[in-house]
């Protein structure tokens, strides 16, 4: 009769210790992340304002095309609201990217 596995090692320690490591693979991040468990997103410190304005730059344009295509798809008082949606997020969108040209043109040599 042929087994379906094949046998277990004798000594499964090291497999327990990479299942451990594959769950949780920073203890210190997990720790962080339980002082901080009332919240269900945070934000890394370790980055500039350059790098969260470009990054927030690119989410408020894949939200401005979320809301246009919907405003293309409902009617009536739905449509009113979802374009005037549109209309803050692109208002929103033109102070994040000055102030991305701020950063820009304090330090021209500045990477994204």
């Amino acid at each position: 009769m042929i087994k379906d596995s094949p046998n277990p090692p004798l000594n499964s320690a090291p497999l327990h210790a990479d299942a451990r490591r594959a769950i949780n693979p920073n203890p210190k991040h997990s720790a962080e992340c339980a002082l901080s468990a009332d919240r269900l997103f945070t934000v890394r410190t370790d980055l500039d304002a350059e790098t969260l304005l470009a990054n927030a730059s690119q989410d408020l344009a894949s939200v401005q095309v979320l809301a246009a295509n919907l405003a293309f798809e409902v009617d009536g008082a739905a449509r009113d609201v979802t374009l005037g949606i549109c209309r803050m997020l692109e208002g929103i969108q033109l102070l994040v990217d000055r102030t991305l040209d701020q950063f820009e043109t304090q330090n021209p040599m500045a990477k994204f």
